[in-house]
């Protein structure tokens, strides 16, 4: 599969190319919407943390004020084409099939937020104006020209020997830019080069807790001493299962499945066998994929859990992301 991204990524690459250098001689110009739009991106095919940098951004801002909104495209969700509403911060209208999987997964997160899906981002944020909300989250917004961002921030892991979205002197479009901890930029062909006008900060991902699938946190002794079994549906299994090791948790068996995974009943057929003949004691999978296995009857006797994660970085992260916004335009909450 990395031969054929990679592969393949040639050609995307090629496409941002020509594309990009139609908006540099401004042939192209993106559409500026009514309210502050913060872009959350990267470079990559597969999953860099975008979506729980989205969660940690979203807690900023509520904690300062303000009532930020999500524009997602919604992927591989119903409403991908035709657009909806998933969230007005008061109500929840709609399931995960019709949403995507991520974008669900925030709007429970925090129910106050405002969560808008479909293609047509700046129509999503012309709709959250109209609502009352005061800035835009991007979701994988960096590629999305189309629509004026205030604020650019990419995520990216030199160390990852991934296929590329587009170049890696593309970053020097970001306003700032978060390096997974602990990369090697020497190796990734002069990441770091001519970046004199991007903020560079460190992240991390954290592990925030275990919960069972009704979202109630459950104490790491659950865990003591079981024989486990993994499963997960995410665009890199591998980081699922090192974070799981990290946390002294090693899996009997691991099962993968591709990214954004629906789990039909074959799937779900293969879990319980495999936990059956593994003599599994337990079951841990992803918040993702948490939420479509969640009413699921096949694991109704199965103890499943999922593993929280989260972001952490510096708060001069925060600081500057902030005081960019404040100069650009975000109204006092």
């Amino acid at each position: 599969m990395k031969r054929v991204l990679r592969f393949l990524s040639l050609f995307y690459q090629g496409g941002c190319q020509a594309k990009n250098a139609l908006y540099r001689i401004k042939l192209l110009r993106p559409k500026k919407g009514p309210l502050a739009v913060v872009s959350v991106g990267n470079i990559s095919f597969g999953g860099s943390e975008k979506t729980p940098l989205v969660l940690t951004l979203v807690a900023a801002l509520l904690k300062n004020g303000f009532k930020p909104a999500v524009i997602t495209r919604g992927y591989k969700g119903k409403w991908e084409r035709i657009g909806g509403v998933l969230s007005d911060g008061k109500s929840r209208s709609g399931t995960w099939t019709e949403s995507g999987d991520e974008p669900f997964m925030v709007s429970l997160n925090y129910p106050e937020l405002g969560v808008f899906v479909g293609k047509n981002r700046l129509k999503s944020c012309e709709k959250a104006y109209d609502m009352g909300f005061h800035v835009a989250i991007l979701d994988d917004g960096f590629q999305h020209r189309r629509l004026y961002r205030d604020l650019d921030i990419v995520l990216h892991n030199p160390s990852e020997d991934l296929p590329l979205r587009e170049p890696l002197s593309s970053i020097k479009r970001a306003d700032i830019l978060l390096l997974k901890e602990g990369s090697d930029t020497k190796t990734d062909q002069g990441v770091l080069y001519n970046l004199q006008d991007v903020d560079t900060f460190s992240y991390s991902v954290s592990n925030e807790g275990f919960y069972n699938l009704d979202r109630i946190e459950e104490s790491v002794s659950v865990l003591e001493e079981k024989r486990v079994l993994a499963f997960c549906g995410i665009a890199r299994p591998e980081r699922f299962r090192t974070l799981l090791e990290r946390t002294g948790i090693k899996p009997i068996h691991f099962i993968s499945f591709p990214d954004h995974h629906p789990y039909p009943s074959e799937s779900m057929k293969q879990i319980v066998e495999f936990f059956n003949a593994q003599k599994a004691d337990i079951c841990i999978t992803t918040e993702k994929d948490a939420i479509k296995i969640k009413d699921n009857q096949a694991l109704q006797d199965i103890p499943t859990y999922y593993l929280k994660i989260g972001i952490q970085t510096d708060e001069e992260f925060f600081t500057r992301a902030f005081s960019m916004l404040k100069r650009r335009g975000l109204p006092d909450a």
